[in-house]
C-alpha cells in the first residue's frame, strides 16, 4: 500500500519541481510570459532563455537525477551495503579523470563536445579495469576492492594532473568544472547524454528480480536461476553508462545515490527491486530541488550543485546514521 502511494506522489512531486525549475532564472520572466514563449515561441528573447538554456538544464537535471538515484539503490541491493553509491566502483572518478585530462591538454576546445566525451572515455576505461581487476567469477568483496582501487588510482592520477599543470586557469577551469553544475547546459549535452544513460537505466531495471533474489543470499539466489556473473555484468554496465554520462555533462556530484535509497528504504519494505523506481523519482526530485536553489541562493555567486549537494547531503547522511543507531540499540 506504501509503494502504491509513494510512487505517484514522488512522480508529482518531480512533475512539480520540473516547472519550478523552468520558471525560476536570473532573467525575471512573469509566469504567463514564460509559459508562452514556451509553448508558442512568443518574444524573441524570452523563448531563447525558455528553451535554451532553462529547459535543457531542467531535462539534464531529471537525467542525472534517475542516473544517480538508480545506481546508488542498484549498487546497495547488489552489495547487500546501505554504504554502497556509484562513486564506490570508480565510474566517477575515473570519468572526472578524463574530462581534467582534456582540460589540462586543450583538447576540450577542439570541438564543443570533446568534454563530455573525454569524461565517457574515462569511463569507459574504468569499466574495463574493473571487469578486468574483478574477474569473471569474483564476488561483491572483490567488486568493491577493485573499485576502490580505480577510484584512488584516478583521484591520485587527477591529482598529479592539477600538480603539474603549467597553466593556472586551466586548473580554475578544472576545478570549478569538478565541483558539479547543471549551468550552461544546452541540448547537445542531452543528446550525447541520453543515449547512453537511457541504456543504463535499462540495464539497471533488468537487475531487480536478481536484487530481490539476493536479499536471501547468493546460494538461494543460484537456486532460483540467477546467473551472479552476468546480475554482476548488468549492473555495472548500467552504473558506467548511467554515471559516467551523469559525470560526463554536469561533473562530480554526490550523496544523491547514497542519501536517496536510505530515506526510500522504510517505506518499500526493503525490497530492493521495488527501491528502484522509488529511488529514481526520489533522485530526480533531489537534483531538481537542488538546482532550483543554487539559482535563488547566491545567484550573483554561481553557486555550484556538488557544492550545495555535499552541504545538504552529508548531515542528512549523518542523521540517518544516528536514526540507525539508535534503532539497532
Amino acid at each position: 500500500m506504501r509503494l502504491t502511494l509513494l510512487l505517484p506522489g514522488l512522480a508529482a512531486l518531480v512533475a512539480l519541481l520540473f516547472w519550478v525549475s523552468l520558471l525560476v532564472g536570473p532573467a525575471g520572466f512573469g509566469l504567463g510570459e514564460s509559459l508562452r514563449a514556451l509553448i508558442s515561441g512568443e518574444g524573441e528573447a524570452v523563448t531563447l532563455v525558455m528553451r535554451e538554456i532553462r529547459l535543457p538544464r531542467a531535462i539534464l537535471a531529471v537525467m542525472v537525477g534517475v542516473s544517480l538515484g538508480l545506481s546508488g539503490a542498484a549498487l546497495q541491493g547488489f552489495l547487500r551495503n546501505p554504504l554502497a553509491e556509484p562513486g564506490l566502483i570508480g565510474i566517477s572518478s575515473s570519468a572526472a579523470l578524463g574530462a581534467v585530462i582534456a582540460l589540462q591538454t586543450g583538447f576540450a576546445t577542439a570541438f564543443a563536445l570533446a568534454l563530455p566525451v573525454s569524461a565517457l572515455t574515462g569511463a569507459l576505461v574504468s569499466v574495463l579495469l574493473l571487469l578486468l581487476l574483478a574477474g569473471p567469477r569474483g564476488g561483491s568483496l572483490t567488486l568493491i576492492l577493485a573499485g576502490i582501487a580505480i577510484s584512488a588510482l584516478a583521484a591520485a592520477f587527477l591529482s598529479l594532473v592539477l600538480n603539474l599543470s603549467p597553466n593556472p586557469f586551466a586548473v580554475s577551469e578544472t576545478v570549478f568544472w569538478m565541483l558539479g553544475s547543471l549551468a550552461d547546459r544546452s541540448f547537445d549535452h542531452v543528446a550525447i547524454a541520453l543515449p547512453l544513460m537511457a541504456v543504463g537505466w535499462l540495464l539497471l531495471f533488468s537487475t531487480a528480480r536478481g536484487l530481490d533474489a539476493l536479499t536471501l543470499g547468493q546460494d538461494a539466489a543460484e537456486t532460483m536461476g540467477i546467473h551472479l556473473g552476468r546480475l554482476r555484468l548488468r549492473l555495472v554496465a548500467g552504473v558506467a553508462a548511467s554515471v559516467g554520462a551523469a559525470t560526463a555533462v554536469a561533473g562530480a556530484i554526490g550523496f544523491v545515490g547514497l542519501v536517496v535509497p536510505h530515506i526510500l528504504r522504510p517505506f518499500v519494505g526493503g525490497r530492493p527491486g521495488a527501491l528502484l523506481p522509488a529511488s529514481l523519482l526520489g533522485g530526480t526530485a533531489m537534483v531538481l530541488a537542488a538546482d532550483i536553489a543554487v539559482r535563488l541562493i547566491l545567484p550573483d555567486r554561481d553557486l555550484k550543485l556538488g557544492v550545495l549537494m555535499a552541504i545538504v547531503g552529508a548531515p542528512l547522511f549523518l542523521h540517518l546514521i544516528y536514526k540507525t543507531r539508535r534503532a539497532m540499540a
